[in-house]
Protein backbone atom coordinates (compact mmCIF):
# COMPACT_ATOMS: atom_id res chain seq x y z
CA UNK A 1 0.00 0.00 0.00
CA UNK A 2 1.37 3.43 -0.93
CA UNK A 3 2.14 6.11 1.63
CA UNK A 4 -0.65 8.25 0.21
CA UNK A 5 -3.11 5.37 0.51
CA UNK A 6 -2.16 4.89 4.15
CA UNK A 7 -2.71 8.54 4.90
CA UNK A 8 -5.75 9.44 2.88
CA UNK A 9 -9.24 8.05 2.88
CA UNK A 10 -11.07 7.50 -0.39
CA UNK A 11 -13.09 10.66 0.19
CA UNK A 12 -12.36 13.15 -2.58
CA UNK A 13 -14.97 15.81 -1.90
CA UNK A 14 -16.78 16.95 1.20
CA UNK A 15 -19.36 19.55 2.14
CA UNK A 16 -18.16 21.73 4.98
CA UNK A 17 -19.59 24.58 6.97
CA UNK A 18 -17.30 27.07 5.31
CA UNK A 19 -17.48 30.80 5.30
CA UNK A 20 -17.64 32.71 2.02
CA UNK A 21 -13.88 33.21 2.14
CA UNK A 22 -11.96 29.99 2.76
CA UNK A 23 -9.33 29.90 5.48
CA UNK A 24 -6.46 27.75 6.68
CA UNK A 25 -8.58 26.55 9.61
CA UNK A 26 -11.20 25.22 7.21
CA UNK A 27 -8.56 23.38 5.21
CA UNK A 28 -7.30 21.76 8.41
CA UNK A 29 -10.86 20.65 9.20
CA UNK A 30 -11.17 19.00 5.79
CA UNK A 31 -7.85 17.20 6.14
CA UNK A 32 -8.36 15.94 9.69
CA UNK A 33 -12.06 15.04 9.49
CA UNK A 34 -12.55 13.96 5.89
CA UNK A 35 -9.23 13.27 4.17
CA UNK A 36 -7.17 11.32 6.70
CA UNK A 37 -9.34 8.61 8.21
CA UNK A 38 -7.03 5.63 8.60
CA UNK A 39 -7.12 4.67 12.31
CA UNK A 40 -3.36 4.07 12.39
CA UNK A 41 -2.62 7.58 11.14
CA UNK A 42 -2.51 10.67 13.33
CA UNK A 43 -2.06 14.13 11.84
CA UNK A 44 0.37 16.02 14.07
CA UNK A 45 0.64 19.25 12.15
CA UNK A 46 -0.09 20.89 8.79
CA UNK A 47 2.27 23.35 7.13
CA UNK A 48 0.73 25.78 4.65
CA UNK A 49 3.08 26.35 1.72
CA UNK A 50 1.08 28.58 -0.62
CA UNK A 51 -2.41 29.67 -1.62
CA UNK A 52 -3.49 30.45 -5.18
CA UNK A 53 -6.75 31.50 -6.83
CA UNK A 54 -6.29 30.78 -10.56
CA UNK A 55 -8.81 32.62 -12.75
CA UNK A 56 -9.43 29.49 -14.81
CA UNK A 57 -10.78 27.69 -11.71
CA UNK A 58 -13.70 30.11 -11.40
CA UNK A 59 -13.57 30.84 -7.69
CA UNK A 60 -11.80 27.75 -6.36
CA UNK A 61 -9.02 28.55 -3.88
CA UNK A 62 -6.03 26.22 -4.01
CA UNK A 63 -4.05 25.44 -0.86
CA UNK A 64 -0.69 23.68 -0.97
CA UNK A 65 0.18 21.95 2.29
CA UNK A 66 2.52 19.43 3.86
CA UNK A 67 0.76 16.98 6.18
CA UNK A 68 3.02 15.91 9.06
CA UNK A 69 1.71 12.65 10.44
CA UNK A 70 2.54 9.56 12.44
CA UNK A 71 1.72 6.07 11.17
CA UNK A 72 1.47 3.34 13.79
CA UNK A 73 3.09 0.30 12.19
CA UNK A 74 2.96 -1.85 15.34
CA UNK A 75 2.40 -1.36 19.08
CA UNK A 76 6.05 -0.29 19.42
CA UNK A 77 6.83 1.18 16.00
CA UNK A 78 5.56 4.53 14.76
CA UNK A 79 6.81 6.20 11.59
CA UNK A 80 6.86 9.96 11.07
CA UNK A 81 6.02 11.08 7.54
CA UNK A 82 5.59 14.31 5.60
CA UNK A 83 3.08 14.15 2.76
CA UNK A 84 2.48 17.01 0.30
CA UNK A 85 -1.15 17.62 -0.63
CA UNK A 86 -3.22 20.06 -2.65
CA UNK A 87 -6.66 21.10 -1.40
CA UNK A 88 -9.34 22.90 -3.42
CA UNK A 89 -12.00 25.00 -1.63
CA UNK A 90 -15.10 26.78 -2.98
CA UNK A 91 -18.56 27.69 -1.63
CA UNK A 92 -18.66 25.18 1.19
CA UNK A 93 -17.03 22.40 -0.83
CA UNK A 94 -13.56 20.93 -0.37
CA UNK A 95 -11.70 18.41 -2.52
CA UNK A 96 -8.20 17.07 -3.03
CA UNK A 97 -8.73 16.49 -6.75
CA UNK A 98 -10.21 18.86 -9.33
CA UNK A 99 -10.58 17.73 -12.95
CA UNK A 100 -11.96 19.64 -15.92
CA UNK A 101 -14.42 17.12 -17.38
CA UNK A 102 -14.25 18.76 -20.82
CA UNK A 103 -10.47 18.68 -21.19
CA UNK A 104 -9.48 16.02 -18.68
CA UNK A 105 -7.02 18.45 -17.12
CA UNK A 106 -6.18 17.37 -13.57
CA UNK A 107 -5.34 20.48 -11.57
CA UNK A 108 -3.92 18.42 -8.73
CA UNK A 109 -1.14 17.43 -11.12
CA UNK A 110 -0.93 20.72 -13.03
CA UNK A 111 -0.51 23.16 -10.15
CA UNK A 112 2.44 23.64 -7.79
CA UNK A 113 3.21 26.30 -5.19
CA UNK A 114 5.41 29.27 -6.06
CA UNK A 115 8.92 29.05 -4.67
CA UNK A 116 9.92 31.09 -1.64
CA UNK A 117 12.63 33.74 -1.98
CA UNK A 118 15.03 31.85 0.32
CA UNK A 119 15.46 29.23 -2.39
CA UNK A 120 17.82 31.65 -4.15
CA UNK A 121 20.68 30.96 -1.77
CA UNK A 122 24.10 31.81 -3.22
CA UNK A 123 25.48 28.52 -1.89
CA UNK A 124 23.25 26.84 -4.46
CA UNK A 125 24.15 29.12 -7.37
CA UNK A 126 25.86 26.80 -9.85
CA UNK A 127 26.00 28.98 -12.93
CA UNK A 128 25.07 32.44 -14.14
CA UNK A 129 24.83 35.80 -12.41
CA UNK A 130 22.73 36.11 -9.26
CA UNK A 131 21.32 39.34 -10.72
CA UNK A 132 20.41 37.69 -14.02
CA UNK A 133 17.02 38.45 -15.55
CA UNK A 134 15.75 34.87 -15.12
CA UNK A 135 16.32 32.44 -12.27
CA UNK A 136 16.20 28.67 -12.77
CA UNK A 137 15.91 26.26 -9.85
CA UNK A 138 16.62 22.56 -10.33
CA UNK A 139 15.92 19.64 -7.97
CA UNK A 140 17.76 16.59 -9.23
CA UNK A 141 19.02 13.04 -8.66
CA UNK A 142 22.35 12.19 -10.40
CA UNK A 143 21.16 8.69 -11.32
CA UNK A 144 17.76 9.72 -12.69
CA UNK A 145 17.97 9.03 -16.45
CA UNK A 146 16.04 12.15 -17.48
CA UNK A 147 18.10 14.23 -15.03
CA UNK A 148 21.26 12.92 -16.67
CA UNK A 149 19.97 14.21 -19.98
CA UNK A 150 18.37 17.48 -18.92
CA UNK A 151 20.35 18.93 -15.99
CA UNK A 152 23.80 19.18 -17.66
CA UNK A 153 22.01 20.66 -20.68
CA UNK A 154 20.46 23.42 -18.55
CA UNK A 155 23.80 24.02 -16.81
CA UNK A 156 25.67 24.50 -20.09
CA UNK A 157 22.97 26.82 -21.44
CA UNK A 158 23.18 29.00 -18.33
CA UNK A 159 26.97 29.11 -18.51
CA UNK A 160 26.68 30.47 -22.06
CA UNK A 161 24.20 33.18 -21.02
CA UNK A 162 25.20 34.25 -17.47
CA UNK A 163 23.53 37.66 -17.70
CA UNK A 164 20.24 36.14 -18.79
CA UNK A 165 20.06 33.11 -16.48
CA UNK A 166 21.09 32.02 -13.01
CA UNK A 167 20.87 28.32 -12.09
CA UNK A 168 20.29 27.22 -8.50
CA UNK A 169 20.77 23.52 -7.80
CA UNK A 170 19.30 21.29 -5.06
CA UNK A 171 20.16 17.64 -4.46
CA UNK A 172 17.18 15.28 -4.21
CA UNK A 173 18.43 11.67 -4.35
CA UNK A 174 15.52 9.27 -4.78
CA UNK A 175 16.89 6.52 -2.58
CA UNK A 176 14.10 4.00 -3.06
CA UNK A 177 14.96 3.94 -6.76
CA UNK A 178 18.69 4.78 -6.74
CA UNK A 179 20.27 4.07 -3.31
CA UNK A 180 23.71 4.85 -4.75
CA UNK A 181 22.61 8.46 -5.31
CA UNK A 182 23.07 9.18 -1.60
CA UNK A 183 26.83 8.64 -1.88
CA UNK A 184 27.07 10.41 -5.23
CA UNK A 185 25.14 13.43 -3.93
CA UNK A 186 27.43 13.68 -0.92
CA UNK A 187 30.47 13.45 -3.21
CA UNK A 188 28.95 16.20 -5.32
CA UNK A 189 28.50 18.35 -2.23
CA UNK A 190 32.20 18.01 -1.39
CA UNK A 191 33.06 19.36 -4.85
CA UNK A 192 30.27 21.93 -4.60
CA UNK A 193 31.88 23.35 -1.46
CA UNK A 194 34.99 23.94 -3.60
CA UNK A 195 32.80 25.63 -6.24
CA UNK A 196 33.91 22.91 -8.64
CA UNK A 197 30.54 22.89 -10.39
CA UNK A 198 31.85 21.49 -13.68
CA UNK A 199 33.04 18.41 -11.82
CA UNK A 200 29.64 18.05 -10.14
CA UNK A 201 27.99 18.01 -13.56
CA UNK A 202 30.51 15.48 -14.87
CA UNK A 203 29.30 13.01 -12.24
CA UNK A 204 26.02 12.79 -14.14
CA UNK A 205 27.93 10.59 -16.60
CA UNK A 206 28.66 7.95 -13.98
CA UNK A 207 27.58 4.45 -14.97
CA UNK A 208 27.10 2.34 -11.86
CA UNK A 209 24.71 -0.15 -10.29
CA UNK A 210 21.92 2.03 -8.89
CA UNK A 211 21.56 -0.36 -5.92
CA UNK A 212 25.22 -0.10 -4.85
CA UNK A 213 25.65 1.18 -1.27
CA UNK A 214 29.27 0.28 -0.48
CA UNK A 215 30.91 3.64 0.21
CA UNK A 216 34.47 2.48 -0.45
CA UNK A 217 33.55 0.89 -3.76
CA UNK A 218 31.56 3.91 -4.98
CA UNK A 219 34.28 6.38 -4.03
CA UNK A 220 36.93 4.26 -5.79
CA UNK A 221 34.85 4.42 -8.98
CA UNK A 222 34.21 8.16 -8.67
CA UNK A 223 37.86 8.93 -8.02
CA UNK A 224 39.00 6.81 -10.93
CA UNK A 225 36.38 7.98 -13.43
CA UNK A 226 36.53 11.70 -12.67
CA UNK A 227 40.13 12.21 -11.46
CA UNK A 228 39.04 13.00 -7.92
CA UNK A 229 40.66 12.45 -4.55
CA UNK A 230 37.58 12.07 -2.40
CA UNK A 231 37.94 10.39 0.99
CA UNK A 232 35.37 8.63 3.12
CA UNK A 233 36.03 11.19 5.85
CA UNK A 234 35.08 14.04 3.49
CA UNK A 235 31.93 12.39 2.21
CA UNK A 236 30.83 11.25 5.67
CA UNK A 237 31.43 14.66 7.27
CA UNK A 238 28.58 15.99 9.42
CA UNK A 239 28.57 19.28 7.49
CA UNK A 240 27.94 17.41 4.23
CA UNK A 241 25.10 15.41 5.78
CA UNK A 242 23.53 18.67 7.00
CA UNK A 243 23.77 20.25 3.56
CA UNK A 244 22.12 17.24 1.94
CA UNK A 245 19.35 17.25 4.53
CA UNK A 246 18.87 20.98 3.94
CA UNK A 247 18.32 20.32 0.24
CA UNK A 248 15.81 17.57 1.02
CA UNK A 249 14.03 19.90 3.45
CA UNK A 250 13.81 22.60 0.78
CA UNK A 251 12.27 20.05 -1.56
CA UNK A 252 9.70 19.11 1.08
CA UNK A 253 8.89 22.77 1.75
CA UNK A 254 8.46 23.30 -1.99
CA UNK A 255 6.32 20.13 -2.35
CA UNK A 256 8.85 18.62 -4.75
CA UNK A 257 8.84 14.83 -4.79
CA UNK A 258 10.23 13.89 -8.21
CA UNK A 259 13.19 14.68 -10.44
CA UNK A 260 14.11 16.58 -12.41
CA UNK A 261 11.83 19.33 -11.12
CA UNK A 262 12.57 22.69 -12.72
CA UNK A 263 11.29 26.16 -11.86
CA UNK A 264 11.76 29.31 -13.92
CA UNK A 265 11.28 32.61 -12.11
CA UNK A 266 9.55 30.86 -9.22
CA UNK A 267 7.00 28.96 -11.31
CA UNK A 268 7.04 25.24 -12.06
CA UNK A 269 8.21 24.48 -15.59
CA UNK A 270 6.48 21.21 -16.43
CA UNK A 271 8.15 21.13 -19.86
CA UNK A 272 11.62 21.80 -18.40
CA UNK A 273 12.29 23.77 -21.58
CA UNK A 274 11.20 27.34 -20.81
CA UNK A 275 14.82 28.43 -20.53
CA UNK A 276 15.33 27.80 -24.25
Amino acid sequence: MSLMSKLLSTTLIATLSLSAASSEAEVETFIKKHLVKAPRVKVKDITFIDKQSPKELNGWDVYFVNIHAEIKQSPKVTDKVDVPETIFIKDGMAANTLIDVKTGKDYHKELKPALKSEIYDEKHLFAGNKDAKHKIVVFSDPQCPFCQEKVPEIYEAVKKHPETFAMYYYHLPLLKIHPVSDIIARAMLVEQEKKNFDKVMEMYDLEINARETNLTKVLDILNHEFDLKLTEKQVDAEAIAKELQHDKDMATQSMVTGTPTVYVDGEWDKSRNKYK
